[in-house]
């Protein structure tokens, strides 16, 4: 058994390893079960591929249709997980037929293979498609254009998502999915590598890689193999506008039934209410609870927020505790404080964040907003 076999069955391992986690989890949700078929598929292709190249296919020719099809069920599957993650009331019949159509039409033009005896599978399997070249073209075509398509439209959804999320929630340590972009990435590479280079060993070498990654990421973030993410499913809950740019403002609230009085006096009633309860301090400080403040729809808070601020909540709430944190580095009585002990104070939960937004707010770090404001006392701990 060779190092190639070797790695390519601990891609296998770590797929069926992943998907028990999955179909064992306690509570586990409509994306748990998507991600644990897909995992089980990827772990499937993986180990025929795994025979394949060590002369075992020959004990199943059966199998060899199914891994005609199998390249053409992970961008769907792919993109129903992300689905059932950012925008589960979207998951419907029609989705689920829509993104099947081309794994059937797929199964129809390889019919006349699936007719072949065993023998003739075998050969025209080994020798890249003899007989059946006008078919593999077509497949390799539509392949690559389904490879493009989904890789455009699960960045899509991730980026609705990250919208959805700076509307509503003024941290989102616990509830973004820059993970699940960073495999979306690697699912690009191997596309490349399956457009460009049609080597199956790297191909498949690729996908072992893959799914550790996966299970890495996996295991890491809150409520993929362990319990739910409740900030995750307030997101996709929730009934809030969604975050847009301001180019789009006019359009997105022409229907809108808050008139200009109103909104000028909301945006009052909000800066009050920032400026006496100081209510960014809360670090999980959301939309919802800021509208119950205010006695509004959250609609109507995150409409004047746009209008009024020109930002999102995200950036609204986060640039108040930006510059309440300026103010605390002035006081006097703050000096025998850390730098992170008063961004806590302020409502950041994290140092990553906190230094992050700063910077993102200041163009400079905090100690170099410090070292250009002459303090000098406050440890950067």
């Amino acid at each position: 058994m060779d190092n190639s076999f070797n790695h390519y069955i601990l891609g296998v391992f770590v797929s069926l390893f992943l998907a028990v986690l999955l179909f064992t989890k306690k509570g586990k949700s409509t994306a748990d079960l998507i991600l644990g078929i897909w995992l089980l598929m990827i772990g499937f292709h993986i180990w025929m591929f795994s025979g394949f190249i060590n002369n075992q296919i020959d004990k199943y020719p059966h199998l060899l249709g199914i891994s005609l099809i199998m390249p053409f069920l992970h961008g769907p599957l792919l993109f129903y997980y992300i689905v059932a993650l950012t925008k589960p009331q979207d998951l419907n019949f029609k989705l689920f037929f829509t993104h099947a159509a081309l794994p059937v039409i797929i199964l129809f033009l390889d019919l006349p293979f699936f007719m072949l005896e065993s023998k003739e599978k075998i050969f025209v399997f080994k020798n890249s498609g003899k007989g059946f070249e006008n078919a593999v073209l077509i497949s390799h075509i539509l392949l690559t254009i389904s490879g493009l398509i989904y890789l455009f439209l699960n960045f899509k959804l991730l980026n609705e998502h990250k919208k959805r999320v700076l509307a509503q929630f003024s941290n989102q340590e616990n509830i973004n999915l820059n993970w699940l972009r960073i495999l979306i990435y690697m699912m690009a590479v191997i596309w490349i590598f399956i457009i460009f280079s049609e080597s199956d060993p790297w191909i498949f070498s690729l996908s072992s890689i893959y799914v550790v990654v996966l299970g890495y990421f996996g295991i890491n973030q809150v409520g993929i193999f362990t319990n739910k993410s409740l900030a995750l499913e307030s997101v996709n809950n929730s009934e809030v506008i969604e975050d847009i740019e301001p180019t789009e403002e006019k359009k997105k609230y022409a229907k809108s039934g808050l008139t200009e009085d109103v909104a000028i006096s909301l945006h009052e009633n909000l800066k009050s209410l920032m400026q006496e309860k100081q209510l960014f301090k809360e670090a999980e400080l959301t939309l919802v609870e800021l509208a119950n403040n205010l006695n509004v729809h959250p609609n109507y808070l995150s409409q004047v927020i746009n209008e009024k601020e020109g930002i999102n909540f995200y950036d609204y709430i986060n640039g108040l505790r930006v510059e309440e944190f300026k103010r605390l580095l002035l006081l006097p009585e703050n000096q025998k404080y850390t730098i992170i002990a008063l961004a806590y104070e302020c409502g950041f939960n994290s140092k990553s964040a906190f230094n992050r937004i700063f910077k993102k707010h200041t163009n400079l770090s905090p100690t170099e907003y410090m070292k250009e404001q002459g303090i000098k006392n406050i440890k950067d701990l």
